[in-house]
């Protein structure tokens, strides 16, 4: 089933220069340099922030390293625990390459928004208008079922086929365009815009998409439509195995005594639109901020964005969840913030900003932790992201 999308008119992908640049200066306003602090910051909030993720990172089973940008109009805290490396001992830094797993499904869905933003998409086009040569049985699924998770599409990474290959070369170099014909031979899940459930084929149909109509690759389109315009320098999206130095080295802690370190283990062909992308910290801090506030995009798709229906995350983020288009609401007890969570072997992940986008959090973590594997960690770790977005929200305050 190769992709032979058509060549679009030019002004597909050519910025809208009054609007759209008005809105991404407005988002890149507040991400100048700020004055920052460290670990050891003189607020009280801070100091019981390192109490506590000292403790999360020390106990038995606790993942080798953690740092947490918070971000405000005045200020940016580095907070940290543990270690990059348990080779070196080096401490983690916000310009440290990682995975960012599943958070890489909002690129997915910045890069969707944008172009129906420019007239190239709608949330209404169908994969039979858009991507005619996969399974006529999942014809009605729709863009917006897709970036709701409400599509039915059966998940490939779910698919033993597809996790044979995985296990028995993790750093196989799969065609990551190819990915859903794992799963061509099954039919859909439930009806289409019935349900919610999270599923990884959603964000490879959404970059299949936005590649048909633009006759351009999916990495070009994270290049256009969101690195420049948020100055995202060190994202990526590669094909292999190997991490860009300096990294955060990822770590299998099943057996506490003896971490593994797994950071290249896995090919990111496997995951591409929906969990391939390296960043940094301090460049998913730039991203949120101005995907969360839609500096990207205009007022009509951030509204069609935030139409949120019950559904979390995976893993699940702090407070209550719920859906938009590729952004999770996480409402705490002290207030709301959009975002994204994910998981990846080595990793673990939440991004999340207020609305407006002036204050934010990157929270990483350099071991897997979700409900399936270890559901009381993940509740810790849920407690621990919700004290921090309530640190970020008082602040200032």
């Amino acid at each position: 089933m190769p992709l032979r999308p058509a060549r679009p008119p030019r002004a597909v992908l050519r910025p809208r220069l009054g609007r759209t640049f008005a809105l991404v200066a407005a988002s890149l306003a507040v991400l100048v340099p700020a004055t920052a602090t460290t670990a050891a910051g003189s607020t009280d909030d801070d100091r019981s922030l390192q109490r506590q993720i000292d403790r999360f990172v020390s106990e038995p089973g606790g993942p080798p390293g953690l740092i947490a940008v918070l971000r405000d109009e005045r200020r940016t805290r580095v907070l940290r625990a543990g270690v990059a490396d348990l080779a070196t001992g080096r401490a983690p830094r916000a310009t440290d390459h990682m995975r960012i797993a599943s958070t890489a499904k909002a690129f997915s869905g910045a890069v969707a928004l944008s172009l129906v933003d420019r007239g190239a998409l709608s949330l209404d086009d169908t994969l039979r208008k858009r991507l005619p040569q996969l399974p006529a049985a999942w014809g009605r699924v729709t863009l917006g079922q897709l970036l709701h998770h409400t599509s039915g599409l059966p998940d490939y990474s779910q698919d033993p086929g597809f996790t044979a290959v995985v296990v028995a070369d993790p750093r196989h170099r799969f065609d990551s365009r190819r990915l859903l014909d794992y799963v061509a031979d099954e039919p859909l899940r439930f009806r289409p815009g019935s349900r919610y459930e999270y599923s990884n084929s959603d964000n490879i149909a959404v970059a299949l998409m936005a590649e048909a109509v633009t006759g351009t690759p999916y990495e070009q389109l994270l290049r256009r439509l969101v690195y420049r315009p948020l100055e995202l320098r060190r994202t990526s999206l590669p094909q292999g195995y190997r991490m860009p130095e300096p990294y955060l080295h990822g770590y299998d802690v099943s057996d506490p005594a003896s971490p593994q370190d797994i950071s290249e283990l896995i090919s990111a062909s496997g995951a591409w639109a929906s969990g391939g992308i390296v960043s940094t910290p301090a460049d998913m801090t730039r991203f949120i901020r101005g995907y969360a506030s839609g500096a990207l995009y205009g007022k009509k798709a951030v509204r069609e964005q935030r139409r949120w229906i019950a559904g979390a995350s995976q893993p699940a983020g702090p407070g209550r969840n719920a859906a938009g288009l590729a952004i999770f609401r996480y409402t705490t007890r002290c207030g709301v913030v959009l975002g994204h969570t994910g998981n990846f072997p080595g990793y673990t992940q939440l991004v999340a900003a207020t609305p407006d986008g002036r204050r934010s959090l990157t929270f990483s973590i350099t071991s897997q932790i979700n409900g399936t594997d270890d559901p009381a960690r993940l509740a810790r770790l849920r407690a621990l992201q919700e004290n921090f977005v309530c640190a970020l929200l008082r602040d200032g305050k």
